[in-house]
């Protein structure tokens, strides 16, 4: 059996820092505390060529959960990128090719790899599952859910409100996903606060496959250069493969009210550290961020 790190001050760490809700913290804690080593899981699609520190908020804590001894299953969504995820989507998105999709993922581990230890991740595409997913066992899948509950989230219910249109592919998004999680037997699956549903999708699909349903760890999303969320499609990102001196002078531009924040998700310093560091003003205190992030990656 695979030795996993129990300390007590450590699995705290991992379930707060950066973290805005747990699903169910005490269980997950528990199984952390048992010694087992968990799945842990965490999906990323390939729709732009590039993983920004936005991303990498989840890949450092998948590689904290490494860390610890669990093994860490990092999925590209090759099948889901093409299909689109519209958990933050205001309106529906074209349907990305298997050209483009093929192309944007060409270095998607290599990138991944800056942050997770590759000789203990298991490296997945969903394709492998998802191309071979039955019409019928998709049927038996999206039986468990109503149209209610997919209407109950926030951005499709605005667009229905409003008249714009939503897709049956973008309803049976949050089912691919969820399925990823039986294909890989997940014990934990980690994502961004805008992956609520689907992360719940997951959850909720397991029992059928007589499976546990998994914990899931949410965290929180990242704030780009203009002080909206951290989009590719927005170019207001810190990518991971940004050369040092771009990667510093984007940092250098951040507003000031989000110097802490990036200190605590976009670094590894301690939160102990951060009051001292910020005590020096926004100017110098900014100047250590960016070496921080900086030395990260390079």
């Amino acid at each position: 059996m695979p030795k996993v790190d129990t300390d007590p001050k450590k699995i705290e760490e991992l379930l707060s820092r950066g973290v805005v809700e747990a699903i169910d913290r005490e269980h997950l804690k528990k199984e952390l505390l048992s010694g087992r080593q968990l799945r842990v899981k965490l999906g990323i699609d390939p729709t732009s060529p590039n993983i920004h520190i936005g991303r990498a908020v989840a890949l450092w804590k998948l590689r904290k959960f490494q860390d610890l001894g669990h093994k860490a299953v990092f999925i590209v969504g090759d099948s889901t990128g093409i299909i689109g995820d519209a958990s933050d989507k205001e309106s529906a998105r074209p349907m990305l090719t298997e050209k483009e999709i093929k192309a944007n993922m060409k270095n998607y581990f290599k990138q991944a790899f800056k942050i997770l230890n590759p000789k203990k991740t298991e490296a997945r595409y969903n394709s492998k599952w998802l191309s071979k997913l039955g019409f019928l066992e998709l049927a038996r899948i999206a039986n468990l859910f109503g149209l209610h509950e997919f209407e109950s989230r926030e951005v499709i219910a605005r667009r229905m409100k409003e008249g714009k249109r939503v897709s049956y592919l973008e309803l049976m998004y949050p089912l691919f996903q969820g399925y990823d999680s039986v294909a890989v037997k997940a014990d934990v699956e980690l994502g961004g606060t805008d992956q609520r549903f689907n992360l719940l999708t997951g959850r909720h699909i397991q029992p059928l496959y007589k499976q546990q349903p998994q914990d899931i760890l949410m965290t929180e999303l990242l704030e780009g250069t203009d002080g909206r969320k951290m989009s590719s499609s927005w170019g207001n990102v810190i990518n991971i493969t940004d050369m040092p001196n771009d990667m510093f002078g984007k940092v250098m531009s951040i507003k000031d009210e989000l110097i802490e924040r990036y200190f605590v998700l976009a670094t590894n310093v301690s939160r102990e550290t951060i009051p001292a560091m910020l005590a020096k003003g926004p100017r110098d205190a900014k100047i250590e961020l960016a070496a921080e992030i900086v030395k990260l990656y390079h």
